[in-house]
């Protein structure tokens, strides 16, 4: 699945050094419970994308609230504040064939250059997003030049805030439709058809 978490403008500029630093060690923590496990990520200023497997949908709301409050405290650690992180709901997006896996791990590496472009102000192409799971990525046309150009480095090289993915879909069918160049540009936003789900 597709999930979308945005905060509130408090506690906004998630990508922030010590902000980053804080959400990353909070996804390692959360990153496989309850029968949830987070593939991929984003990070942005003010929303979060995560690409998840969820054994059903109770494991899906359960490994997102989770994380939710893992990251939540940690950012409120950071900001020496109290009260709530994120809005109240959350979307989601069941991605069902191969080629729609393809195109979120798309968006979702591409993500700082879609916004960065949309400012007038383009994150460089041909660059990985350091703030997302980009630099663990195992599906680059580019291996060698991906690792060479993230930016900004990960906090941690060594232990990857991610779990391993078990559904086929995740593990291999989409590269049937070819792996993901660090040139391409930014996907469109895939359409977000089911209902906000409360965190």
């Amino acid at each position: 699945m597709h999930v979308t978490l945005r905060v509130l403008r408090i506690a906004a500029r998630l990508r922030g050094s010590r902000r980053f630093r804080a959400i990353w060690r909070a996804l390692r923590a959360g990153r496989e419970r309850f029968g949830f496990r987070l593939i991929h990520f984003s990070v942005q200023s003010d929303h979060l994308h995560l690409v998840v497997e969820a054994e059903n949908r109770r494991s899906l709301t359960r490994g997102v609230q989770g994380l939710s409050v893992r990251i939540a405290r940690a950012l409120n650690r950071v900001a020496g504040r109290r009260g709530r992180v994120f809005a109240d709901r959350y979307h989601s997006r069941t991605l069902r064939t191969a080629k729609a896996v393809r195109t979120v791990l798309r968006y979702v590496f591409a993500n700082k250059r879609r916004h960065d472009a949309k400012r007038g102000a383009p994150f460089p192409a041909g660059f990985v997003d350091g703030c997302s799971s980009a630099p663990f990525f195992d599906g680059w046309r580019e291996p060698e030049q991906a690792r060479a150009c993230i930016i900004p480095r990960p906090p941690d090289n060594h232990d990857p805030p991610t779990a391993v993915a078990k559904t086929f879909l995740l593990r291999r069918a989409w590269r049937r439709h070819g792996l993901v160049s660090i040139h391409e540009a930014p996907a469109r936003t895939p359409i977000l058809t089911e209902p906000p789900r409360r965190v």
